[in-house]
């Protein structure tokens, strides 16, 4: 696959799981479909972001802690979605005990800091 359309298809599925994932909420009524917007600073988010960065920093990184699971590189990733991913983590709607603990450590600021700071990556 030439390198123009692996980044096509890229784009195409993080925009399809932002959507998926902002629409799973809306229907079960999540309290994170009505959080209100905090505004995020990019500048500050990379700041923060080196409890993220040991795992979603690391190309093809797995994990072996609780299962072997492939980590997600976190670059580029839609700021919405990202929040929503976190608060999903901070409230138990998702499971992963890495990320249950980091994100609730997180502020609804912090969230908002780091979506920013990485959406901007690439």
């Amino acid at each position: 696959m030439s390198v123009s359309k692996q980044t096509t298809f890229k784009a195409a599925v993080t925009g399809l799981a932002a959507a998926a994932g902002l629409a799973a909420m809306l229907v079960s009524g999540s309290a994170m479909a009505q959080a209100p917007a905090v505004k995020g600073d990019a500048a500050a988010g990379a700041k923060k972001n080196s409890m993220c960065i040991g795992c979603h920093g690391i190309e093809n990184y797995k994990t072996a802690f609780p299962v072997l699971y492939r980590v997600p590189k976190i670059t580029g990733q839609n700021q919405a979605y990202f929040v929503a991913a976190l608060q999903a983590y901070k409230s138990g709607e998702r499971s992963h005990p890495s990320m249950q603990a980091i994100s609730g450590s997180l502020t609804e600021q912090d969230m908002a800091d780091l979506a920013a700071f990485y959406a901007q990556s690439k």
